[in-house]
């Protein structure tokens, strides 16, 4: 499955993204979707995940109420819907695509990653 990552840009704190994961290729193998995001210096740090056959999801306390992860199944797209946004919130965004059907935090479940999208929240 290739995946590609889109929506990001500069917003002010306070401000709202929505970013985009479509994916394509061998779409039917992929059972669950994970957005990570990335800081430099920093470790790849888990943001929310989407088991596409049922909708459940996952995400960090920290970013509950914040984020919001969605499918839509007909477009092979999941979105991550950012609000109240952070300077903290910036960083490199990636999704990735697991097959093996577990919503996991760790980077190393997922076997396909999309290139990642920029996302900067200035003060």
């Amino acid at each position: 499955v290739q995946l590609q990552a889109s929506g990001g840009g500069l917003v002010q704190a306070g401000g709202s993204l929505r970013l985009s994961c479509a994916a394509s290729g061998r779409t039917v193998s992929t059972s669950v979707v994970g957005w990570f995001r990335q800081a430099p210096g920093k470790a790849r740090e888990f943001v929310a995940a989407i088991r596409l056959a049922t909708g459940s999801t996952a995400v960090p306390e920290s970013m509950r109420g914040r984020f919001f992860v969605s499918r839509d199944k007909s477009e092979n797209t999941v979105y991550l819907e950012m609000n109240s946004l952070k300077p903290e919130d910036t960083a490199v965004y990636y999704c990735a695509a697991s097959e093996d059907g577990i919503i996991s935090r760790s980077p190393v479940r997922y076997t396909s990653w999309g290139k990642g999208t920029q996302v900067t929240v200035s003060s």
